[in-house]
C-alpha cells in the first residue's frame, strides 16, 4: 500500500523531531501537499539545483534533505531568482521538499551517530546532550487499602513511565493524623476529634506536561475530602539526543592509521582529509561532529578525547585548539562528507517506519557530490 505525504512525514518527525531543531534552523515541510501520494522517496544533503532536477528527472516524489533551502526570511519566491526557480520547479513537477537539519543533528540516532558509526566507534554518547524532558515527582498519602486504585488512575494518567517498565511505583507505611473542624465532611473521623489512620506514601514520576492530569486522577479516587500530596521538580539529566558524539575506537589506532582509515570510510571530496598532530599520537578516544564544529572545541577539550574529526575547521579556533598540551588531534573533512552517511541511516529507518505502519515505498540516496569545492592544486 502506498502512502500519503502525511504519512512519510509521520515517520520523518517521529524519527526527527521538529521540537529537537535549534531555534534559528528551518525545518519541516517547504513545498507539496500532505495528501499526495508518495512512491519514490530520493535523500540528499543539499536541496541544489542538481539535486532538484534529478529528483524531478527520476520521478520521485518527495525530495528529503539535510540543509534548509530557505534558512533566512525572503519576501519573495520569484522564479527570476535561483531558490525562486527551485520553489517553481518542485511545485510543477509535484516534487515535495522536506528538510531535517539541526533535529536531525540532535536526533539519537542521528547524524553524528551515522559518522561515528562510518568511522568505527563505539560506546558512543552526545557531545552535546540535550536535556531529558522535565519530570516531576508527585507524593500521595493514601489509607492502605485504596493504595493499588491510586496508583492504577496514576498510571493511567501518565506517572511511573519508568524505561521499559510502567506503573512503577515506591510506597511505604506510617501513621496520618488530623482534627476535622466545624464544616468538614470527613470520610474517616469525627468534627473536633484527632483522628490517626494508617496511610500509605505513594511516590511515582511524571512527565512535567501531564502534571494537571496527575492531579486530577489523584482526586477524582482519593477517598479523602482534601487530600494530601506533593508535586517536585526533578532535576534535569542529560539524554540520549543532542549532537556530536563521543565513543571510542576497537583497537588503538596511530593518528596517521586513523586519518587513513577516515579518509577511506567517508565518500571522497576535493577538499579531502587534513590533519593536525603527531602521526605517531595514540588514538584511542574520538569525538566528531557532523558539519560545522569549530564551535565546539571546549566540549571536546573537556572531553579529552585523543582526537577531534568534524568539517569546516578555521585557522584561528584550530591553531588555538592546537595550543593546548592535552589538546586533540584535529582531523578536518568536507562538510558534505561529514553528513552524507546520516542519507543512509534516514533512508533505512524511514523505510522501516513505513513498513511498520504497512505502507512500501522506493527509495534513494543521491551521491551526487554537492561539497563547495571542486577542485585542489
Amino acid at each position: 500500500m502506498e502512502p500519503t505525504l502525511a504519512d512519510v512525514l509521520a515517520v520523518l518527525d517521529e524519527l526527527y523531531n521538529p521540537a529537537w531543531a535549534e531555534s534559528w534552523d528551518a525545518v519541516g515541510l517547504v513545498t507539496g501537499d500532505p495528501s499526495q501520494p508518495v512512491k519514490k522517496v530520493l535523500f540528499a544533503v543539499d536541496p541544489m539545483r542538481v539535486v532538484v532536477d534529478e529528483s524531478i528527472e527520476g520521478g520521485f516524489d518527495l525530495l528529503v534533505t539535510h540543509h534548509p533551502l530557505l534558512l533566512k526570511g525572503v519576501n519573495s519566491v520569484a522564479a527570476t531568482t535561483p531558490k525562486g526557480k527551485v520553489v517553481h520547479d518542485l511545485i510543477k513537477s509535484s516534487t515535495a521538499l522536506h528538510v531535517c537539519h539541526t533535529n536531525a543533528d540532535n536526533a539519537s540516532p542521528g547524524v553524528s551517530d551515522a559518522l561515528a558509526r562510518k568511522l568505527n566507534l563505539q560506546d558512543t554518547r552526545p557531545l552535546k546532550a540535550l536535556p531529558q524532558d522535565p519530570m516531576d515527582k508527585v507524593v500521595v498519602y493514601i489509607p492502605i487499602d485504596d493504595t493499588q486504585k491510586l496508583i492504577d488512575a496514576l498510571a493511567a494518567a501518565g506517572a511511573g513511565q519508568v524505561a521499559g517498565y510502567d506503573r512503577a511505583a515506591w510506597t511505604s507505611t506510617g501513621e496520618g493524623t488530623f482534627r476535622p473542624l466545624d464544616g468538614a465532611k470527613p470520610t474517616v473521623g469525627t468534627i473536633g476529634e484527632i483522628e490517626i489512620v494508617p496511610e500509605s506514601r505513594v511516590e511515582m514520576v511524571l512527565p512535567r506536561h501531564r502534571r494537571r492530569a496527575i492531579v486530577e486522577a489523584l482526586k477524582s479516587v482519593h477517598p479523602y475530602e482534601e487530600p494530601a500530596f506533593d508535586i517536585f521538580e526533578m532535576a534535569s539529566l542529560p539524554s540520549s539526543l543532542g549532537g556530536g558524539r563521543i565513543g571510542v575506537l576497537k583497537q588503538p589506532l596511530t593518528l596517521e592509521e586513523f586519518a587513513a582509515t577516515v579518509a577511506t570510510n567517508l565518500p571522497r571530496t576535493h577538499h579531502g582529509v587534513r590533519v593536525s598532530g603527531d602521526p605517531t599520537r595514540r588514538i584511542e578516544s574520538v569525538a566528531v561532529v557532523g558539519g560545522a564544529g569549530d564551535t565546539e572545541f571546549e566540549r571536546v577539550r573537556a572531553a579529552r578525547v585523543d582526537a577531534y574529526v568534524t568539517a569546516d575547521l578555521r585557522h584561528h579556533p584550530a591553531t588555538e585548539a592546537r595550543a593546548y598540551d592535552e589538546g586533540p588531534a584535529l582531523v578536518d573533512v568536507a562538510h558534505w562528507a561529514s553528513e552524507w552517511p546520516w542519507l543512509e541511516d534516514a533512508e533505512r529507518l524511514v523505510a522501516a517506519g513505513l513498513a511498520e505502519r504497512g505502507f512500501t515505498i522506493d527509495t534513494t540516496v543521491s551521491t551526487i557530490c554537492t561539497d563547495a569545492w571542486t577542485a585542489h592544486y
